[in-house]
């Protein structure tokens, strides 16, 4: 892991209820941005009626915060009256670069003008290069690509079980997965995650998945049958709440999976793309999987999942057997190579190193200061703070400093805000969390 600069290291719990920009915070008004002009040269409904005409149009599947965003530059967002946010939750950690990154945009922009989709009927370069650059970062031999997460968990579901029942027999099928997980919402990776409470009014869901407990080895062995083609887990529980593996726990997960010619899958949707101070998040580990899936940030906000693995267990796929129409399409494909280049050569995953320690330095430092806070845990720009309360009135009240954030399992507030976030900015997240936290301590 990196350090943050001398100059940006400093004692929080002297300074976070003195910060200099604290009533500015409290009351960020801004003559500019609230300002009618700004309004109407946005050329947009106001949030009143976008609301009103979503509610009527738009499926009841979300609870939505009561803005409308309709700008975003860097690390801020700006709703349709005009009021400016910090956003540390990125798209749910998707938005890696931060809003309307300008080699992004070029980079979008110039593959639009030149050719959006084909379809997987014919070869298109930014595909091909892209699972060239995926394959040279990580460890894996051949790659798939999609549109999403929960697609790119679909694949390596379906990936896993035709490998493993075409080496072992139609009876090796089963697949263990964690308790608390969150793999996606199509059916198959519905049915991956550990979560009872998402299965609600889906039954029949699909057959030949085990649940046993994260960071418990003896539970995992336990559950292993003759018939365990996989175990599908996240690095680092995310949706869960942001819980990190016991140290050791992974490298015997996979020491196992290697014992029982078992299929070890990561989903690194929300871990990987430097999320948590490396590429990927096995790289922590010193281990390596045998499937690995990828989405969120990959695009930098465009939409791509992809399903990586090594070269034995991608021959369980085979012309027919697996496919994606708009899967590799050379717009995303052009959006995440550029995303990588910016990663990799300009030096943002340094950069969000550094600033992933100073962001859990100040957690950290919440976690002594408020009884009401558990403890602060995460890896990177991962990071979770746990609380002894109901969460969801703190996302409501830092809303109302302007900063967004999210809460997972009712009781741990998130942060995943995007790798270019400053120092200043953290400190002005940390200043509005003790805002918060202190009337409830």
């Amino acid at each position: 892991m990196g350090h943050v600069h001398s100059h940006h290291q400093r004692s929080h719990s002297s300074t976070l209820l003195s910060f200099s920009f604290f009533n500015f915070i409290a009351d960020r008004s801004d003559p500019v941005l609230d300002s009618p002009a700004f309004t109407r040269g946005l050329d947009h409904m106001l949030t009143p009626e976008l609301q009103q005409m979503s509610d009527q149009f738009l499926m009841n599947t979300y609870t939505r915060l009561p803005i409308s965003l309709v700008k975003g530059k860097g690390c801020l967002v700006y709703d349709a009256e005009g009021r400016e946010y910090l956003d540390c939750v990125a798209g749910i950690a998707v938005n890696i670069l931060g809003h309307s990154h300008p080699d992004l945009v070029e980079a979008i922009t110039k593959q639009a003008r030149q050719l959006i989709h084909t379809s997987n009927l014919f070869y298109t370069e930014p595909q091909s290069l892209l699972a060239k650059r995926l394959v040279e970062l990580s460890f894996a031999d051949k790659v798939f690509f999609c549109n999403s997460g929960a697609e790119a968990n679909e694949a390596a579901i379906k990936l896993a079980r035709r490998y493993a029942s075409k080496r072992f027999g139609p009876e090796r099928i089963e697949i263990l997965t964690m308790v608390n997980s969150f793999h996606g919402r199509t059916l198959a990776s519905l049915t991956a995650t550990g979560q009872p409470k998402l299965h609600e009014g889906f039954a029949p869901l699909v057959p030949g998945f085990h649940y046993v407990p994260f960071n418990n080895l003896e539970a995992l062995e336990a559950h292993i049958t003759a018939n365990t083609a996989a175990i599908m887990l996240e690095p680092i529980q995310a949706e869960g709440g942001v819980v990190v593996p016991d140290a050791g726990y992974l490298k015997a997960v996979r020491e196992l999976c290697t014992r029982h010619d078992i299929v070890l899958i990561f989903d690194e949707v929300q871990t990987g793309m430097g999320r948590t101070g490396t590429m990927f998040a096995y790289q922590h580990f010193d281990i390596e999987p045998d499937i690995m899936t990828l989405a969120k940030g990959l695009g930098g906000g465009i939409p791509i999942g992809a399903c990586l693995a090594t070269k034995d267990i991608a021959t369980g796929f085979e012309p027919g057997t697996h496919a994606s129409t708009f899967g590799g399409n050379p717009l995303a494909c052009a959006a995440a190579l550029k995303v990588l280049d910016i990663l990799m050569d300009g030096g943002k995953l340094e950069h969000g190193r550094m600033i992933g320690d100073y962001l859990a330095k100040g957690l950290s430092t919440l976690a002594e200061q408020y009884s009401c806070v558990s403890h602060a845990r995460g890896m990177g720009l991962l990071q979770g703070l746990e609380l002894r309360i109901d969460g969801k009135p703190l996302v409501l009240e830092c809303l109302d400093h302007r900063v967004l954030i999210n809460c997972t399992m009712g009781k741990v507030l998130r942060f995943v805000p995007p790798l270019i976030m400053t120092p200043t900015q953290i400190d002005r997240l940390l200043s509005v969390l003790s805002i918060v936290l202190s009337a409830r301590s």
